[in-house]
This record gives structure tokens, sequence and C-alpha cells, in this order.
């Protein structure tokens, strides 16, 4: 399935020069959604991760059906000052300034294989937060999984030699 098909381009959008790759498209899309969901359900069975951990937001839409599909738990990655426990942070940079992610700090086990699933991979910034985080913690980042890469902003260069599955490529 060519999954392309199934994203709209908004150009303009969240302001001019921006070219925004909508996955709601690809959500809507029963067909679409499952087969993209199996897509890394399957990359997350290779790597036999036992724990899936998501970026808020649209990195639930994505890891909570891979991690229910495969009977492992999931756990959010969140702004800060949006989980009710004691957490461990990670701050990262935007190009506009700094935001910090946050986990429950029991939200990873040590020597726990770990799949981070997000809808998108472009600067990396995130996903780089999020592996500090799931290590701090003891785990071990098996693979990390996008629907989407943008390939021209090196997204990949930022998390170095962890094994990455993306599904579909833009250069931008």
């Amino acid at each position: 399935m060519n999954l392309k098909e199934y994203i709209t381009i908004v150009d303009g959008w969240p302001k001019e020069g921006i070219s925004f790759k909508d996955i709601t498209t690809i959500m809507d899309n029963g067909p679409a959604y499952k087969y993209a969901t199996d897509q890394i359900v399957s990359y997350a069975q290779e790597k036999g991760a036992e724990l899936i951990v998501g970026p808020e937001a649209r990195g639930f839409i994505m890891g909570c059906p891979v991690a229910y599909a495969l009977e492992i738990g999931f756990a959010p990655v969140r702004k800060e000052g949006k989980l009710p426990r004691e957490v461990v942070r990670a701050e990262y940079g935007l190009e506009y300034g700094k935001d910090v992610l946050t986990m429950h700090k029991d939200a990873v086990k040590p020597g726990q294989k770990v799949m981070i699933v997000d809808d998108l991979l472009a600067t990396g910034g995130t996903v780089e937060a999020t592996i500090r985080l799931i290590e701090s913690m003891g785990g071990i980042v098996v693979g990390c999984a996008f629907l989407i890469e943008l390939e021209e902003l090196h997204g990949r260069d930022k998390i170095g030699d962890y094994d990455v599955k993306t599904l579909i490529q833009y250069d931008v």
C-alpha cells in the first residue's frame, strides 16, 4: 500500500513556508491506518519490544494501537506539568527556545526493551529527548518508528546509531 496517497499536504500551515503533512487522512481510512499500524507492529516484534513509548500527542495515536496489538504496555511522554506523579525530565531545543518532556519515573524498568513510536521524524529533537528519558531509567531503546520522515531536516543525525524505521519519506 502506498501510504503517501493517504497523506494530505497542507501548504502554508501553520505558517507560510511550511508544507504540513496531515496524518488524519490516514487515520480516518481504516485499511490505511491498519496497514501503517501493522507495519510498525511487525518492526516492534522483530526488535523484541517490551514497551511502547510515544510522545504527545500524535505518538499516542500511532503508539497505542501498536502496544495494544502486541499486548504490551504503553508509556506516554508529555510536556512538563501534564503527568500527576513523580517524573524524569529532559530539555530539548526548539528553533525558538527550549521545551521540556517528562515521563513518570517508574514508566520504564531497568533493562526493558523499549520502542519509540511517533508520527514524524523531523529535526530529531523530540525523539532524542525521549531516548534520554528512557535511558535515564535504565531502559534499552531497541528502535524508533515513525509514520513520516522529513529527510531534508536530518533527524537521524541527531539520534545517531539508533535503529529507525519510517513508512513514508519526504524531501520536505
